[in-house]
């Protein structure tokens, strides 16, 4: 039976006096309504409801807001014709007085409800309408490999790369900033299979053979236009985050004559469709909601988000998580960054939610070596990522806006006043903005060359970005050696640049970069963020024009390095595609199981994986569980299942009323019916409490068994320090594949004193001889 239409009955009354006023984030505001009307306690409106001279402006003032309904009943019967008329019901009238249509996005799966164009006014009359839930600001978010796929053990002749087909038949879907489609990594080679029976998304390019059986869907969006899909040639930040996920093999790959070999992305022959959300002004959350909504509808199995919002918000108060739980709920899995906020402890600031897959970045064994001679003899190492043929390879050296000298720091367009840089080299310590940005500026100044000096906490990470004057990028360590050789020099301190091409081998590997968001998570309940480390710094992948000096090359399949947590998730997600097609009924909880329980927690040395910030070795809120290592999570004996269900119990026990839970769910849910769990009882594969000197706290955790049949595994514990942990059982005999056993882990103090706020890792370990499963353990003192 198809409905042709949905009626609403108005709710009689005044507006709603006991509500607050919230900011306005990028001119978006968002609104939740639900059907039928049910109690609000305990969250209440985020909008003012009192009209003075002070406000007037800002009630009648047009904005953006996105607003979720509750789910009609026989929701699933709509067309989307009739959902969209129940969503325009909630407007005052379909258009502006402009002509401009009041609806901007009408959503269906990814969240309940609708984005539209009103005033603050506008929403005030909707409190008084039945189904009316919350308004609060919606949120801009920030945009956040010849060698990396070697790098992590994947080659074309054994492991998971022919176990997986390489992704074959998995659609990645990438939601960011476009795509270049005749980019050699996304056209159709002749060995892609057709596209898979479920596809149900569309072409977005005026030429519709620019889609294929590789790219086999692109849109863009904005508001209520439909742009061309297409990646900005400047940015290219999703062309070259698609081709990490899975990019075509492309012969003679590299990047201003570096990296010579080649490229492909970690899914090689997973299918693509992208969904163009981000512009130079950054990336509207209504947009990046209408995306996730379609992505779901498209019947796409793996979704890489490499954005955030860098705000902390409880998890009913994040349209994007509450996006991605909609996603996993359909089966989905969901990567997300980290983001780029580190080193400092807690700046995890978003993307923390349980039923993504949240990846720091590390580095890789790849260098782009170069040496500096300095004129005392002293010889360094750094990072080079253009590398011309010819440059006069000795110059006198400048630092601009450092103490005693003019100019202002950081080689920004004012660092050069009343400085003579021409033709020399320019010491530059990083300062904010890009460092690409900075050679421009040198060379517009007359510069022959520069030297990044890295400052404390950016550590020993170094980047080959495409300068447009040859540059090193130096260490900490390196910087200092420099910069008091350029002090104390009695003569004009001079430096010989000397270029060694791509090297490997570098060490220590993997290491944290400096950039990458350290946990813990604000809102999450103190479960271990982020989930796992992978590739971020210097990787190479597909790009839409020329890098470094030569941006009018003429066309081709460019290459470029870039750095981040953007760099480093879609590698896992090209991971996830290829264990969703060697485990194809595996949940998406027990493909992130997979990929943390086998994560390598030492680096290629056998040591402890180091901080590149602090020079020391990393903590779990650094690393979470450490280095992906996707040739292990193909086989890794135990996994930890979570059902959609127990998400939902875990929201309980954050303490979400039904209100809140109804508003992450899309349903109307009551935690009483639900159920209600701690959230360290989350059957995740970390395990993470708070504990004090005189409580005893107990854990549950259960396993299932997807290796052996018949396998027994002895359970051992490394406790954080001065913490006792007892494990029960302490073995378990699996007798059957699916097979779950639970086991109990209790924690209390070995009686020495705790200092609070003190954070202890650990880990629990399950060996069977075969397998080995780890899970990281934190304990935070109170």
């Amino acid at each position: 039976m198809r409905i042709l239409s949905i009626s609403r009955i108005t709710k009689a009354g005044s507006l709603k006096t006991d509500i607050q006023e919230t900011g306005i984030v990028e001119k978006t505001e968002l609104i939740r309504v639900r059907c039928p009307p049910s109690d609000r306690h305990g969250y209440g409106s985020l909008l003012t409801s009192v009209l003075d001279d002070q406000n007037y402006k800002k009630d009648n003032q047009l904005l953006t807001y996105i607003v979720h309904v509750r789910r009609p009943m026989h929701h699933e019967l709509l067309s989307d014709e009739d959902l969209e008329h129940w969503h325009r019901s909630f407007l005052p009238n379909t258009t502006l007085d402009t002509g401009e249509q009041r609806l901007v996005h009408s959503y269906r799966h990814a969240i309940s409800g609708f984005a539209a164009r009103i005033t603050l006014e506008e929403v005030k009359a909707m409190e008084s309408m039945e189904g009316f839930l919350i308004a609060r600001p919606s949120k801009t978010l920030k945009l956040a490999t010849t060698h990396t796929p070697n790098f992590l053990g994947l080659n074309r002749q054994s492991g998971l790369w022919p176990d997986s087909f390489m992704g074959s038949g998995v659609i990645i879907g990438v939601i960011d900033s476009g795509i270049t489609p005749n980019h050699a990594s996304f056209i159709y080679d002749g060995t892609m299979p057709p596209k898979p029976l479920k596809w149900s998304g569309t072409c977005g390019f005026h030429n519709k053979t620019l889609c294929n059986n590789k790219l086999i869907g692109a849109l863009g969006f904005s508001g209520t236009r439909r742009p061309s899909p297409k990646d900005d040639k400047k940015d290219g930040h999703g062309t070259h985050v698609a081709g990490i996920a899975a990019g075509n093999f492309v012969d003679n790959a590299d990047i201003l004559g570096l990296a010579k070999g080649t490229a492909s992305g970690i899914a090689p022959k997973a299918h693509l469709a992208t969904y163009k959300v981000c512009d130079k002004k950054g990336c509207s959350g209504t947009d990046v909601a209408a995306a996730i909504d379609e992505a779901i509808k498209n019947g796409v199995d793996i979704i890489n988000l490499s954005l955030g919002d860098l705000n902390h918000s409880p998890f009913y108060d994040d349209d994007i998580m509450i996006a991605t739980f909609s996603a996993v709920r359909e089966k989905i899995f969901v990567c997300m960054v980290a983001g780029n906020t580190g080193p400092y402890p807690s700046s995890l600031w978003d993307n923390g939610a349980p039923w993504i897959l949240t990846v720091g970045a590390s580095s890789h064994d790849r260098r782009f070596k170069g040496t500096v001679r300095l004129g005392n003899l002293v010889e360094v190492e750094g990072e080079f990522g253009y590398q011309p043929s010819t440059f006069n390879a000795t110059g006198n050296m400048i630092f601009p806006g450092y103490p005693g000298h003019n100019g202002t720091l950081g080689c920004k367009n004012t660092s050069f006043n009343n400085v003579e840089v021409k033709g020399k080299i320019v010491l530059c310590s990083m300062e904010g903005g890009s460092y690409k940005d900075m050679s421009i500026n040198v060379k517009d100044a007359g510069g022959a060359g520069m030297i990044v000096l890295n400052g404390f906490f950016r550590g020993s990470t170094t980047f080959a970005d495409d300068h447009v004057v040859p540059t090193v990028h130096v260490n900490y360590s390196t910087a200092v050696k420099i910069v008091d050789y350029f002090l104390n020099s009695t003569s004009m301190a001079t430096a010989t640049i000397a270029f060694n091409g791509t090297k490997f081998g570098a060490r220590p590997c993997p290491t944290v970069s400096y950039f990458s968001s350290r946990g813990p998570h604000a809102y999450n309940g103190g479960i271990i963020k982020p989930d796992i480390l992978g590739p971020g710094v210097n990787i190479l992948s597909s790009f839409p024009s020329a890098p470094g000096p030569f941006p009018n090359l003429p066309s081709g399949s460019f290459f470029k390095s870039m750095s981040g947590t953007s760099t480093a998730a879609p590698h896992l997600a090209g991971i996830a595609a290829l264990l969703k097609n060697t485990h194809k009924n595996w949940s998406t909880s027990a493909i992130r199981s997979t990929i943390m329980t086998t994560a390598n927690r030492i680096d290629l040395d056998g040591n402890p994986i180091f901080d590149d910030a602090y020079q020391d070795y990393a903590k779990l809120a650094d690393i979470g569980s450490g280095q992906v290592n996707p040739l292990i999570a193909n086989d890794p004996g135990l996994i930890y299942d979570i059902s959609t269900d127990h998400y939902l119990q875990y929201l309980c026990g954050l303490g979400y009323n039904d209100t809140q839970l109804s508003i992450v769910a899309g349903n109307s849910l009551q935690c009483s019916v639900v159920g209600s769990i701690a959230p360290e009882n989350l059957n995740y594969p970390s395990i993470s409490i708070s504990l004090n000197s005189s409580t005893m706290k107990s854990i549950h955790r259960t396993l299932t068994n997807v290796g052996d049949a018949n396998e027994l595994y002895n359970i051992d514990v490394e406790e954080p320090n001065g913490i006792r942990v007892v494990v029960s059982p302490a073995s378990i005999q699996f007798s059957s594949i699916g097979e779950e056993k639970n086991i109990t882990l209790e924690f209390s103090s070995k009686g020495m004193p705790l200092i609070k706020d003190h954070v202890w890792d650990g880990q629990l370990k399950l060996d069977s001889g075969k397998h080995f499963v780890r899970s990281p353990i934190s304990v935070t003192i109170i």
